[in-house]
């Protein structure tokens, strides 16, 4: 066989394995998407109970102060997580995965990071990092910005249980003026085919959110002629200052199972476009293949036939 035609056949056959192996990555990513999206939906119904609670109870609370300092008097009723302090120092929580072979999936979420830094004048003196990922953690390192929490090895289906040291972690870091704002950096996933990068204030939890929470979810009641009243024991205070922690951690997680179930569906599609391209050289590697192939057989037959006449 010349070496040409050997040369392409090893080709071939390596691209082959190539796409078998892309193949079964594809499938293995997109049994984790699925299980990591039903897990996700459960959550985001608690979730969602607990802030528009929090919501009508936040409001409640305000319309009792009657006056116009509502805003900065909550901090101190009902604890430190609505603290508006001045802002030293801001942190940026960020969550990319530990691999590769996820696509634009960590270069978007570090840009996205990178671009919200640039508009709010940010740089590695007035802020601090935590870092969800081997991929963030090693970026923003060789970039010399101070990376006070890391982590690495959260699963594929993260429970709240496995990821409660860093939301807790995150929390506290706020409650002790580490930092006097808190960002989270993640990658929103829209469908299978599209996830949006964000980069969202977390802390201090802002009361005027809440509000227009519980107004879109009053409008709604009334459109539904249900409007949830609520019969507090033992008080208002109380309850507030239970909920605000079930929140704020409710919001790192919810991030956390958002950000993996992106990664997972860049790394479906990623694999899936490997795939593809595979697929194609294969089939440019076949075409050349087989005309080597048919040159060598005509070459053969045209030296046979040479040798035959010779001997007439």
């Amino acid at each position: 066989m010349p070496a040409s035609l050997a040369a392409v056949k090893r080709r071939l056959e390596s691209t082959r394995s190539t796409r078998q192996i892309t193949t079964a990555m594809q499938m293995v990513s997109t049994a984790k998407l699925n299980q990591v999206q039903n897990h996700t939906k459960t959550y985001q119904v608690y979730a969602d109970e607990v802030k528009a609670i929090l919501a009508s109870l936040v409001k409640s609370h305000i319309a009792t102060l009657k006056n116009k300092e509502s805003t900065e008097k909550i901090a101190a009723d009902i604890g430190s997580l609505f603290d508006e302090r001045p802002v030293k120092k801001v942190g940026i929580l960020v969550m990319t995965s530990d691999r590769g072979l996820v696509g634009s999936y960590n270069s978007n979420v570090i840009k996205s990071t990178l671009d919200m830094m640039k508009k709010n004048g940010l740089n590695k003196d007035n802020t601090v990092f935590l870092t969800i990922g081997k991929t963030g953690t090693e970026f923003f390192k060789k970039q010399g910005m101070n990376v006070v929490f890391e982590d690495t090895g959260v699963s594929d289906v993260p429970t709240y249980r496995e990821v409660e040291g860093i939301v807790k972690k995150a929390v506290q870091m706020f409650e002790d003026h580490v930092y006097d704002q808190l960002y989270i950096s993640y990658s929103h996933f829209v469908n299978r085919m599209v996830s949006h990068d964000r980069t969202e204030l977390f802390l201090p939890i802002s009361v005027k959110s809440l509000e227009e929470h519980e107004d879109a979810r009053v409008k709604k009641a009334v459109t539904n002629d249900i409007e949830s009243e609520y019969e507090l024991e033992p008080g208002l205070i109380d309850m507030i200052s239970s909920l605000v922690p079930q929140y704020a951690n409710s919001l790192v997680y919810g991030a956390i199972l958002d950000a993996k179930t992106s990664e997972h569906a860049s790394s479906a599609n990623a694999m899936k476009s490997a795939s593809d391209n595979a697929d194609d050289i294969i089939s440019t590697l076949q075409l050349q293949y087989n005309r080597a192939r048919q040159a060598a057989i005509t070459t053969e037959i045209t030296e046979i036939t040479g040798g035959m006449t010779a001997q007439e």
